[in-house]
């Protein structure tokens, strides 16, 4: 959706760099204010535009992506503890069940267009048996992927399958702990958010702990919901400041067949999210020493940071928000089909560490704040796109900037 009649000419950026005294939470990003700040993650994106599956697809029909997220490097073996919280529920996260169940995330977290979840499932399998086969080419192990999704339909053609297994193998082999990229990227290539185009975004903070040590907590987000007029920027209506002024000029000039053609596909735009307003999957990590129940309780504290950009969770949204920690390995595979290095009917007792409940509050904090930047970092990164007959113009950063200057 066209925000002005005249583009920006200020160069896609980050939040801070756009709005450098915007208020962001008391406590730092890491060095890359990204998802890898946290030690031992690992992310790869990449954005899918044609298939040779279909050759003859129009141009600019395939949209689509898979970002892939590693928490550790022997996740197979190493599994991490894990929580999740549903703010709303119309949407996908596979093994979501086994996660809830035992607390435990030993699975790359893919995400993807809702129609890429079958082959991305796939894909994790592939790989895992690749790497984790006996001599013969054989398993007798247990995996339930994990790959979650948001609906990519108005900005690719979603009967073109083009998402397949090998995305997700190269993903997992391409994986870095350089920062995540942003923008019409991975997952997020086709996404929209409040009628602007949306993406991957992330960010991170730095928080004290007890004795000198310090805790890092990120966000990496999948955002594609929202309405233009709820967008909000530090507390500022800046999507309902754009809109108004978009309305008052057609209603000027409703003969300016370039303010026409923007309301048009206002009106289009309007008409698709309010069939489908189309979800936000939001994952967190931390090297904090968490258990799956403090885990959860952080999952639901992305909610906040999600309310301050202005969404709420309509019906048919998928926000679904899954949070893992680095600073426990849990052994799994060691019960399997053909072996057991471990009697499942003889209780053993593992050590693991934990944070005191009553000193978890800037935890909570801070996942609020970095799941708020990273939706920011989405919209100021993602760039105007063509795609499956329609269009979807990145947040126009110089009228942000006008916008803000009262507020800041």
């Amino acid at each position: 959706m066209s925000s002005q009649s005249a583009p920006s000419t200020i160069p896609r950026q980050r939040i801070r760099d756009l709005l450098p005294t915007l208020h962001l939470g008391r406590y730092q990003p890491g060095p890359k204010n990204s998802l890898t700040d946290i030690p031992g993650v690992l992310v790869h994106t990449e954005s899918i535009h044609s298939s040779p599956a279909y050759p003859d697809a129009p141009p600019n029909d395939i949209n689509t992506g898979v970002t892939t997220i590693i928490p550790r490097k022997d996740w197979f073996h190493k599994a991490c503890f894990a929580g999740m919280f549903r703010f709303n529920g119309s949407g996908e996260m596979t093994g979501a069940h086994l996660i809830e169940e035992m607390g435990l995330l030993f699975s790359p977290i893919i995400i993807t267009g809702s129609f890429g979840v079958g082959s991305a499932y796939n894909g994790i399998y592939e790989y895992a048996i690749r790497e984790n086969c006996d001599k013969n080419g054989k398993v007798d192990w247990f995996l339930l992927p994990v790959v979650a999704e948001t609906f990519d339909g108005f900005l690719h053609d979603v009967s073109k399958f083009a998402v397949t297994p090998k995305h997700v193998i190269d993903g997992i082999d391409k994986a870095s702990s350089d920062p995540v990229k942003e923008g019409n990227t991975g997952g997020g290539t086709g996404m929209i958010c409040h009628y602007f185009k949306g993406g991957t975004g992330s960010s991170s903070r730095v928080v004290p702990g007890e004795d000198g040590k310090s805790y890092t907590v990120a966000a990496l987000v999948q955002a594609n919901y929202g309405k233009m007029w709820d967008l909000k920027i530090g507390g500022a209506p800046i999507g309902r400041l754009i809109y108004e002024e978009q309305k008052r000029k057609i209603e000027e000039n409703p003969d300016d067949p370039e303010l026409l053609a923007q309301a048009n596909l206002l009106f289009k735009v309007k008409k698709e999210k309010d069939k489908k307003d189309g979800s936000i999957i939001i994952i967190l990590a931390t090297d904090a020493p968490l258990h799956p129940q403090q885990l959860q309780r952080l999952a639901k504290r992305a909610t906040v940071g999600l309310s301050r950009v202005g969404g709420y969770g309509t019906n048919s949204s998928g926000d679904v928000f899954l949070a893992f920690s680095t600073a426990n390995k849990l052994n799994v595979q060691t019960v399997t089909v053909g072996q057991a290095s471990v009697d499942p009917y003889k209780a053993r007792e593992v050590s693991v560490t934990m944070t005191d409940d009553q000193t978890i509050n800037a935890l909570f904090e801070a996942s609020a704040d970095a799941v708020e930047e990273a939706i920011y970092n989405v919209l100021c990164m993602a760039e105007t796109m063509d795609g499956n007959g329609n269009k979807i113009e990145g947040l126009n950063l110089e009228r942000v900037k006008e916008l803000m200057q009262k507020y800041l």
